[in-house]
């Protein structure tokens, strides 16, 4: 068998990519809403 701890290995990298991945996805997000609004507003 191998010598694998579960939960041992440090996986800090990952959660930074994920929140700023998350991150990302939230201002896209509004972005698009604000854009949205912004035509729905001016009847472009």
């Amino acid at each position: 068998m191998s010598d694998y701890k579960h939960g041992s290995m440090d996986v800090s990298n990952q959660h930074k990519t994920f929140a700023g991945f998350v991150k990302g996805i939230i201002w896209l997000s509004g972005i698009s809403i604000g854009i949205l609004v912004f035509l729905a507003i001016f009847n472009s």
